[in-house]
């Protein structure tokens, strides 16, 4: 039986149909469309919320849209997750560790139980090493439960901040770009060292500016913590120097975020002064706003620490 070499040879193609290479095409494109058409549309709205508040006329209007644009944002979207998250850090500083603290004993105790059923042996250092390796796995796990039982887990408590208030801060960077591009009404008004809200900095005031704020609020950071605090952060010092003088390879991440952030205060500068005047602005006043609330937000814990401490004096756990 004889069939056709055209029928019998016909292979299924590999390569994608016209139809469905255009679709994947075209979805890229829809979404940078659609990026960029929001962004315009909040331009716009910002030149015309500009044009309707009522500054007074000595005041330069689009200057004062942005900074009350910023401090308007920063309340209603980054405040409320900063303080959720300060009284997360809050219970697991003053209502886990101490509770934690309280269980040791008991934990010691179990495992010298469980040590002498192994029939462990050994000298007086082995012994005492021992124990706290296994005291160590065990309050690890207790920890993990009692940050869960009170849910303040420290993962969301340092991710939420960071996720509400990054793109919000990449989105309105963009805005505010966008409405600096050529042509502009924008490039008429100048402000403080600004001549023009268009173009960037010609005196580099506002980016140093910016890396200065940022710095201090890395640095600021440790003026209101509590003697406790200062006392644990020296013994686990002396922790590390002592395993450090062995020989051991110790990372130190909070030293290593600390370092990180003040890299990026000097980064700052340096990306600051090659955007707008507009973004300019917007970004140092966003760093502002954040240094005043790290400061208020601290404040306010330091003295919830102090009134948790006379009331724990006044009520001792039983």
């Amino acid at each position: 039986m004889m069939f056709s070499t055209r029928t019998a040879l016909r292979l299924p193609t590999l390569r994608p149909s016209l139809a469905a290479t255009s679709r994947l095409a075209r979805r890229p494109v829809a979404r940078r469309a659609f990026l960029s058409s929001t962004i315009h549309g909040l331009s716009e709205g910002f030149l015309d919320l500009a044009i309707a508040l009522p500054f007074p006329p000595e005041w330069p209007p689009y200057s004062c849209t942005i900074i009350l644009v910023t401090v308007v944002t920063r309340l209603a979207f980054t405040v409320p997750f900063s303080v959720w998250a300060k009284n997360r850090q809050w219970r697991a500083e003053n209502v886990v560790v101490p509770q934690l603290k309280r269980e040791m004993p008991s934990v010691h105790k179990q495992v010298q139980q469980q040590m002498k059923q192994d029939g462990f042996r050994g000298d007086k250092e082995a012994v005492i090493a021992e124990i706290n390796k296994r005291s160590r796995v065990i309050a690890a796990e207790r920890r993990k439960e009692l940050l869960k039982q009170h849910h303040c887990s420290p993962i969301p408590t340092i991710a939420m901040p960071i996720v509400s208030q990054l793109p919000l801060f990449i989105g309105t960077s963009m805005v505010f770009s966008e409405v600096a591009r050529a042509p502009t009404v924008l490039d008429s008004e100048a402000f403080f060292t600004l001549t023009s809200l268009s173009h960037a900095d010609s005196t580099l005031t506002l980016p140093i500016m910016l890396g200065v704020i940022t710095l201090a609020n890395v640095e600021s950071s440790r003026w209101f913590v509590s003697a406790e605090v200062l006392e644990r952060e020296q013994r686990v010092a002396k922790w590390t120097a002592e395993r450090r003088a062995r020989g051991e390879q110790i990372l130190e991440p909070k030293k290593i975020y600390q370092t990180s952030l003040r890299i990026l205060s000097v980064a700052r500068i340096l990306i600051a002064a090659m955007v707008p005047g507009s973004v300019q602005l917007y970004w140092v006043t966003s760093a502002t706003f954040g240094l005043f609330q790290s400061w208020i937000l601290d404040y306010w814990d330091m003295r919830r620490r102090k009134q948790h401490a006379i009331s724990g004096k006044e009520n001792p756990p039983a």
